[in-house]
């Protein structure tokens, strides 16, 4: 690693630039990724810099006292291998403190990174298709502002910590639509999907059972017909894989969810779809 290498926090500029990065990886990353992901934690966002040029990226962020979650790690390509992603993994761990850390791994880096003391539980698979018209139930509508008390609530079922600040920019994101299911008024389950640089993604899939998980994939594709339709799945789901492979849906890649101290108490039966494998 050359000397005039330093590690410095990214400002909300520089989070646009990662997630430019992401795209020319092949990561298909959301339109407003940035601004949203900045939001979840605005001091959890890293870059290495080598006389003046960022040459490495990646996030840390932090949830609450207990958990948090490292994603868009990227080196230029042409400064692999050189010493400058691990000094950025260190201190992003760093910032981490002691909470239990999880990331969506590159299953061939599944080796390196149990030797920084991540251990792989299950596969997160991307799954896509073209969007087609779907059955549009009475009990799924979009949400309103009125409805967050309830959306948090019911995603801190399925996610390891409170993202209260991320939910709100998440749930609001321009092109994106939010829907839930409400039975006799109580929500058994929400679905957020956001335009990419290609189509759609939907994350999270939140549901009770599978048959709700069904209907508000379904009301996600009624108004994209053609379009292509993305959903990543967690394998300790059986029911969510089910789903993509029922919808015909076809297997892109999957990644490999690693956690440092271990899986997070969640009701992992209500995750039908993850909502980043940047953020968690």
């Amino acid at each position: 690693m050359k000397s005039g290498f330093h590690i410095d926090t990214m400002n909300s500029p520089d989070v646009g630039t990662a997630v430019d990065w992401a795209g020319r990886e092949g990561w298909n990353p959301g339109l407003h990724d940035a601004e949203t992901f900045y939001a979840a934690d605005n001091h959890g966002f890293f870059k290495g810099v080598l006389n003046g040029e960022v040459v490495a990226t990646g996030s840390a962020v932090v949830y609450d006292d207990t958990y948090s979650f490292c994603g868009l790690y990227i080196v230029a390509p042409e400064h692999r291998g050189k010493g400058y992603g691990f000094a950025l993994t260190k201190a992003r761990l760093a910032y981490c403190g002691d909470r239990n850390v999880g990331i969506d791994g590159v299953l061939e880096n599944v080796r390196i990174y149990e030797r920084i003391g991540y251990q792989a539980f299950y596969e997160n698979c991307r799954y896509q298709k073209t969007a087609s018209a779907g059955r549009l139930a009475p009990e799924v509508r979009e949400v309103v502002p009125a409805d967050f008390p309830a959306i948090q609530t019911y995603d801190r079922r399925c996610f390891p910590a409170p993202r209260d600040a991320f939910l709100q920019a998440w749930l609001s994101q321009e092109g994106s639509k939010a829907v839930g299911y409400f039975d006799a008024g109580k929500l058994k389950g929400y679905a957020v999907r956001r335009r990419c640089l290609t189509g759609h993604k939907v994350g999270p899939l939140f549901a009770d059972n599978a048959d709700i998980a069904e209907t508000l994939f379904d009301a996600l594709q009624s108004d994209i017909e053609g379009e292509l339709f993305s959903l990543d799945t967690p394998e300790n789901n059986p029911a969510a894989i089910c789903l993509a492979e029922t919808r015909q849906m076809e297997k892109v890649f999957a990644t490999a969810r690693m956690y440092q101290k271990g899986l997070p108490d969640i009701d992992a039966g209500k995750v039908f779809g993850i909502t980043t494998f940047e953020l968690g």
